[in-house]
């Protein structure tokens, strides 16, 4: 078998695929904060494109990818698929193991399949800025790569700690155009807030989007885009995984497992929902694992709710997993998974047992991301090296019980700009981190006011 198996132009995927046409049960409809009552589409109108919109309440099962859209994501898709014998050879396991590779992306990640996407729709509208926050720093830069496509600004308001950890990918972002800002900022009324509670704020993803959702609505040329959680977003990123059951089949193998890393949903929703497809539709078995920071658990330690999906409350209730838009998550290296709650549609799933969650530690992802350097030679991004860790303890325990099941996870971008990181992890001083429950269980209860009747 070649060690890395490739698709064809033509096999990019035509159409996105909506796992909300299969799922047996519906996402419930995000709430008006102030009626709890439904939000109508209209609502979101002064924020989001209105195709977008449209796709966020859509149930039809596939959407077609506009040609232009199709025509950039060529100039990088397909994504290879590689088989990691030397991780296999490491490990000493039966198991087949395969990763599909999106850091070959001009972002070096996964997140330009929906930056390029969202920002073809809001500048068919007329839109001139889109706004936006950014974790690790992915994010914001395939968006700052998709405006400039399009000749658009892009602002951005990147969490401080990944703002001063991670000044390459501050200079990426501005290199493609981009205006990045640290977060919280001076430049908004919610970042002025946060500031004048804790002047050294390391920041969060719910910050940051308040800032980004606060500057879009008060400038009528702009509109704010979302790199993960929502529905559409989820919905661009099943590319990835269309691809990979194409790719499988190629392979004569089909996985027994997917697994991604989690921080709203996109990663994960990209590579598992085409293979969830097979398990809603002709009964397949497929585990599909989610794999978060033990330090900003929200699958597997907090509760399904209505919350908010920013920190100063200025986005529809939610229903979610959640650990409260309060909750402030330590500042790990992986920042794109420091969010405290989930995709409403991903929620749903492992609401109804339908998708697994696992939660693993800092030090140990980073133990993970150094022998699959040393075993494929590839250096991962620190979020990519949460799956790394749980295909780690898949393989050993097949190993264990004799089995050659086929594992497969999504290798969501390098981490060639997240050197600092494994500085601190070769030298020592990268420290472990976990959550108190009771700041959890406190960030939750503050919830119950937000519950409809």
């Amino acid at each position: 078998m070649e060690r890395k198996i490739l698709l064809s132009e033509t096999e990019i995927p035509r159409f996105y695929y909506n796992i909300v046409a299969d799922m047996p049960n519906k996402p419930l409809p995000p709430l008006h904060p102030g009626t709890r009552e439904p939000i109508t589409p209209d609502l979101l109108e002064p924020l989001f494109a209105k195709e977008l919109i449209m796709q966020e309440v859509s149930s039809e099962r596939y959407i077609e990818i506009p040609a232009e859209v199709r025509k950039i994501y060529a100039q990088w898709r397909p994504t290879p698929l590689f088989r990691a014998y030397g991780l296999e050879k490491l490990l000493k396991t039966p198991a087949k193991i395969f990763y599909k590779y999106e850091g070959v992306s001009p972002a070096g990640s996964h997140k330009p399949n929906t930056a390029v996407a969202q920002a073809f729709y809001n500048k068919a509208e007329g839109i001139k800025k889109i706004t936006t926050e950014t974790g690790a720093g992915q994010w914001g830069t395939a968006l700052s790569y998709a405006c400039q496509l399009f000749d658009m600004e892009c602002e951005v308001f990147m969490v401080n700690v990944s703002y001063q950890q991670k000044p390459y990918r501050k200079i990426m972002m501005n290199s493609f155009g981009g205006i990045v800002h640290a977060s919280p900022s001076s430049l908004t009324e919610s970042g002025r807030k946060v500031l004048a509670a804790n002047h050294g704020s390391s920041g969060s993803l719910g910050i940051a989007i308040s800032e980004a959702i606060e500057r879009a609505a008060t400038d009528p040329t702009a509109h704010y885009a979302l790199g993960s959680v929502l529905n559409h977003v989820l919905l661009h990123q099943t590319i990835i995984g269309q691809e990979a059951v194409i790719q499988m089949e190629k392979a004569g193998l089909m996985p027994d497992i997917v697994v991604a890393p989690f921080g709203g949903g996109s990663n994960f929703a990209g590579i598992a929902f085409p293979f969830l497809q097979m398990n809603l539709q002709n009964k397949d078995k497929i585990r599909c694992i989610a794999v978060e920071p033990t330090s900003c658990p929200k699958l597997t330690r907090g509760e399904f709710k209505y919350d908010f999906g920013d920190t100063m409350g200025l986005t529809p209730l939610l229903p979610m997993y959640t650990l409260g838009h309060d909750f402030m998550p330590s500042p790990i290296h992986a920042g794109g998974l420091r969010y405290h709650g989930a995709g409403v549609i991903v929620s749903q799933l492992l609401k109804d047992g339908l998708i697994e969650a696992q939660a693993q530690t800092q030090l140990k992802c980073f133990e993970a991301g150094m022998q699959f350097i040393k075993a494929e030679g590839i250096i991962p991004a620190p979020e990519a090296t949460h799956a790394i860790a749980s295909v780690i303890d898949e393989a050993i325990r097949c190993r264990e019980e004799g089995k050659s099941e086929t594992i497969l996870f999504n290798l969501c971008g390098h981490g060639y700009f997240d050197m600092s990181a494994y500085d601190a992890y070769l030298s020592g001083q990268l420290v472990e981190t976990d959550v108190n429950g009771s700041q959890i269980a406190a960030s939750i209860k503050s919830l119950d006011a937000l519950q409809p009747a």
